[in-house]
């Protein structure tokens, strides 16, 4: 597992001219790598989000304009994620962020 980690890591600075490949190539790697860390999970909404800011939008949109888009986009996964959520959940997750 660790290697396929560090292959996607490789593989986002391999794409450093293409902003969609290297975002989604980051997303899958942080996505990756909750196996020893869970904070790593944020970066699969993060990054997840900028690929499809800058696949919307396009690489050579202001950054402005991209980090809105992004937003948005995390915006709509939160209510993806609220829409799904078990109310009073028997055994919540009990992670230590450790931010």
């Amino acid at each position: 597992m660790i290697a396929a980690i560090l292959e996607c890591h490789a593989a986002a600075r391999e794409a450093a001219t293409n902003p969609v490949a290297q975002a989604a190539a980051r997303a899958i790697g942080h996505s990756a790598s909750t196996i020893h860390s869970a904070r790593h999970c944020i970066g699969l909404a993060l990054y997840g989000a900028v690929a499809v800011a800058y696949d919307l939008l396009g690489a050579d949109a202001p950054w402005e304009q991209v980090e809105q888009c992004a937003a948005d986009e995390c915006g709509r996964m939160l209510e993806t994620l609220r829409a799904v959520a078990v109310e009073n959940e028997p055994n919540p997750a009990e992670i230590n962020w450790k931010c």
